[in-house]
C-alpha cells in the first residue's frame, strides 16, 4: 500500500507549488487524487514520479501540450521516445533560426551604434534621443523579442500558464 500525502507535502517534494499542483491536475497531466472526508487531496509517489516527469520536460522546453500527448502516448502502452525526438528535431530548428535572427539583430544593432557615434552632433535635437528614434528594421525587432523571452507580434509561440 502507497502512503499518501496532502498537496503541501507533494509541492515541497516537488518543488511546484500547490497552484500549480491542481492547475496541472485540472489540466489532466496528473490524476486526479483521492480524497480525505473533509475534502483534502491525497497525493501517492506516483504523482511525485510524474510531477517529477512533468518538471524535467518543462526544463527541455516541452510545452504542457506537449507534455500532455507525451504522457498520453505513455499511457496508451506506447514508447514516446520517437514523438519526443521529433519535438526535440522541431526545437532544435527553432533555435536555429533564433541564433540565426540573433547575429542579424547584433549586426543591426553594431551598425547602428557605430552609425550613431558618427553621427552623434547630426542627430535631431527636438527628440528623445535621436539613435533610439533612428530604431532597427524588423528584423532586428523580432530577434529583440527573442532576447526580451517574449514571441515576437507575429509568433506562433504561446504563453502558457505555471
Amino acid at each position: 500500500m502507497q502512503t499518501s500525502m496532502k498537496i503541501g507535502e507533494l509541492a515541497k517534494r516537488t518543488g511546484f507549488t500547490t497552484k500549480t499542483i491542481r492547475y496541472y491536475e485540472l489540466l489532466g497531466l496528473v490524476a486526479e487524487p483521492e480524497r480525505t472526508p473533509s475534502g483534502y487531496r491525497l497525493y501517492r509517489e506516483d504523482d511525485v514520479k510524474r510531477l517529477g516527469f512533468i518538471g524535467k520536460a518543462k526544463r527541455l522546453g516541452f510545452s504542457l501540450d506537449e507534455i500532455r500527448d507525451i504522457l498520453i502516448l505513455n499511457q496508451q502502452q506506447q514508447q514516446p521516445c520517437v514523438h519526443v525526438l521529433a519535438l526535440i528535431d522541431q526545437k532544435l530548428k527553432r533555435v536555429d533560426e533564433v541564433v540565426k535572427e540573433l547575429k542579424a539583430f547584433r549586426r543591426e544593432l553594431s551598425r547602428l551604434r557605430d552609425e550613431s557615434a558618427e553621427q552623434l552632433e547630426r542627430l535631431p535635437e527636438d527628440a528623445v534621443c535621436g539613435i533610439v528614434e533612428r530604431g532597427i528594421h524588423a528584423k532586428g525587432e523580432a530577434a529583440l523579442a527573442w532576447l526580451e523571452f517574449r514571441p515576437p507580434a507575429n509568433s506562433s509561440r504561446r504563453k502558457e500558464r505555471a
